[in-house]
C-alpha cells in the first residue's frame, strides 16, 4: 500500500494529542499500520496511552523512532501549495508520516529488517522511551534513527539536560503588617537573581550551557505574606552535569531548597558522510532508548517553527526526509560506512 505522504501528515495533526492524550493517535496509527501490513503491538505506558511498535516479522535492524505528543494548544492542519501547517507539523506529526512512507519504501526494495517505534511523554518526561527500552524488539536493532526537526541535516551531537525545581519557605502573616512573616516569594527572587548571573561552562563542540526559568508559582493571595514559592527550571547541558549542579548549589546558598527532576548529559551520535550535519542544543528521547542500538537523530523542518503558533513543515521538506531515511536505512542495514 503506497503512502499519501501529506495526507497522512494532515491526519496525524488534525488528531490532538498533548502530552497526556495520546490515546486517540496512538489507536490510529495501530490500526493504519495494521492496515498496511505490519506486525503492531500498543505498549502500556500509563492508563489508555501508549507506545507502538511496529514490525514485519523479520528482526528489527533498524528502527524508525519519535514522538507521538505535541505541545498545546491544538491547531488543526491547514495548507497551501508548498507548506503544511499546525500541531505538529514538524514536531513530530510529519516526521511520523515520513518515516512510515520511508519503511513502505524499503519494504517497496525488498528490506524487511525495519521497525517504527512511536512513543508518548516526549515532550515531558520521556516516559514512554523509557517503558520502549525495555521492549523484546530493542535486543534486535542496532541502529535507531531518530526523528526531530533538524532540517534535515544529520546531528552528530545533542545538548544534554538537566531539570530542577527550587522551593522556597517562608511565614504567612497579613500583607499590612510584613515583619510578622517572611516572603518566601521574595526568597525565591533572590536565589533565582543568583542563578541569572551563574557563569556557565562551554563546550567547543556542543557550545554553551543555557538556563531557563520555566515555571514560577508561590503565594495565595496579594494580601497574604506567601509562605511557599517554587520554580522549575530547564539547563541546556553542554557539559557533564557534576558542574552544573555545583554552580547552583554555591550559587542559591541556601536561599531555597533545589530538588533534581531529571537529567542526562551531552550526547555524540552516530556520524555519517554524505549527509550535511550539525549539532542540535534540543534533547530528544535518544538517552531514554539506550538499548535500541546506536542513535542517529535526522528531520524534516526547523525546531525554531516547533512549539509556535506557527508550526509548518515544508511538503518539500517532507519528501526530502523520506528520501533521506531510506539512504540511511540503507547505509546501516549494510553497515557500508566507516
Amino acid at each position: 500500500m503506497s503512502i499519501n505522504l501529506v495526507e497522512l501528515t494532515k491526519t496525524l495533526i488534525d488528531i490532538p494529542s498533548a502530552t497526556g492524550e495520546e490515546a486517540a493517535v496512538g489507536h490510529f496509527l495501530h490500526s493504519y499500520l495494521k492496515e498496511v501490513g505490519y506486525q503492531v503491538e500498543f505498549q502500556q505506558v500509563e492508563g489508555d496511552r501508549g507506545n507502538i511498535i511496529a514490525t514485519t516479522g523479520a528482526p528489527p535492524r533498524v528502527v524508525f523512532s519519535t514522538h507521538m505528543d505535541t505541545v498545546p494548544p491544538h491547531i488543526p492542519a491547514a495548507e497551501d501549495e508548498h507548506t503544511i501547517h499546525g500541531r505538529g507539523a514538524c514536531d513530530a506529526k510529519g516526521i511520523i508520516a515520513a518515516q512510515i512512507s520511508a519503511a513502505q519504501e524499503l519494504l517497496g526494495q525488498g528490506v524487511e529488517e525495519v521497525g517504527l517505534l512511536f512513543t508518548v511523554d516526549e515532550e515531558m518526561s520521556s516516559a514512554g522511551a523509557a517503558v520502549a527500552n525495555q521492549h523484546r524488539c530493542a535486543r534486535d536493532c542496532r541502529y535507531l534513527i531518530n526523528g526531530e526537526p533538524t532540517d534535515n541535516r544529520l546531528a552528530v551531537g545533542t545538548k544534554g539536560s538537566l531539570r530542577l525545581k527550587l522551593s522556597s519557605e517562608g511565614q504567612s502573616a497579613h500583607s499590612a503588617y510584613p515583619e510578622q512573616g517572611e516572603s518566601a516569594i521574595e526568597k525565591l527572587l533572590s536565589a533565582l537573581e543568583a542563578v541569572r548571573k551563574c557563569d556557565w561552562p562551554s563546550d567547543e563542540f556542543f557550545g554553551e550551557t543555557t538556563c531557563n526559568i520555566g515555571t514560577i508559582q508561590g503565594g495565595t493571595r496579594p494580601n497574604v505574606i506567601p509562605a511557599h514559592a517554587e520554580a522549575v527550571l530547564q539547563i541546556r547541558l553542554a557539559t557533564d552535569e557534576t558542574e552544573i549542579k555545583a554552580l547552583l548549589e554555591k550559587a542559591i546558598d541556601g536561599q531555597a531548597t533545589i530538588e533534581y527532576l531529571s537529567v542526562h548529559p551531552p550526547i555524540r551520535l552516530l556520524d555519517l558522510g554524505g549527509f550535511d550535519r550539525c549539532v542540535v542544543r534540543f534533547t530528544t528521547d535518544i538517552p531514554y532508548l539506550s538499548n535500541w542500538g546506536r542513535p542517529l537523530l535526522l528531520g524534516p523542518g526547523s525546531i525554531l517553527d516547533a512549539h509556535t503558533p506557527h508550526e509548518l513543515v515544508k511538503k518539500a521538506e517532507l519528501q526530502r526526509a523520506v528520501e533521506l531515511y531510506v539512504k540511511l536505512a540503507t547505509i546501516l542495514i549494510n553497515d557500508h560506512f566507516g
